[in-house]
């Protein structure tokens, strides 16, 4: 079972990642200034993590709602995703994969483990 670890990064500011039973980071979230707005974004995370995929590396592609997964190409040409909330903000981004199903991969992760994840505070 997943677990997401809220940990503190620079500027005493909150940050968490959510990671698989075997401890690699699926995807992190964006800086919160309070430990209270990172526990909301893993919130939004678990509600709207069974979000579609908008698959923007292939031509004329679908526009979905949010929320949404959002699987892209990045400037080094690697394949990332970004799942956006209802209200559009993002709420989670992936690392680069040299592979599309790989990305994928990340996001079948996500919607595995993030429902029923456990909330861990690392702070020290």
């Amino acid at each position: 079972m997943g677990k997401f670890v809220i940990k503190k990064s620079k500027n005493d500011q909150f940050v968490f990642n959510l990671l698989a039973a075997n401890n690699q980071v699926i995807c992190t979230s964006e800086t919160y200034k309070a430990i209270d707005g990172a526990k909301n974004g893993i919130e939004s995370v678990k509600k709207n993590c069974m979000a579609e995929i908008e698959d923007q590396t292939v031509e004329g592609f679908e526009t979905k709602k949010n929320p949404k997964y959002e699987v892209y190409t990045d400037k080094a040409g690697e394949t990332r995703f970004r799942l956006k909330a209802a209200n559009g903000q993002i709420i989670a981004v992936s690392e680069g994969y040299k592979a599309k199903k790989s990305a994928l991969n990340g996001i079948d992760s996500i919607q595995r483990n993030a429902p029923d994840a456990e909330i861990v505070e690392e702070l020290e």
